[in-house]
């Protein structure tokens, strides 16, 4: 399943919303340095979707806010 996620980075707490079937708006306390705001939207759209971290794949948009991710 793919999915559109718009990021907002430095947020004061992590947040999941769903805005409809496949976007989503995604709030995390990471910065976007050495990919580590990558890794916490991976990891809080696991969790949303009670997946393993492993099964969730950035398709497109490593260095931009608007994302394409892959749902395993």
């Amino acid at each position: 399943m793919k999915i559109f996620v718009k990021v907002k980075l430095r947020a004061k707490e992590c947040r999941v919303k769903k805005i409809d079937e496949n976007h989503f708006e995604i709030a995390v306390k990471e910065p976007p340095i050495e990919g580590r705001a990558n890794v916490a939207v991976t990891k809080a759209l696991a969790e949303f979707f009670g997946r393993a971290p492993s099964r969730v794949k950035i398709l497109s948009g490593f260095s931009s806010r608007q994302k394409i991710f892959e749902i395993g």
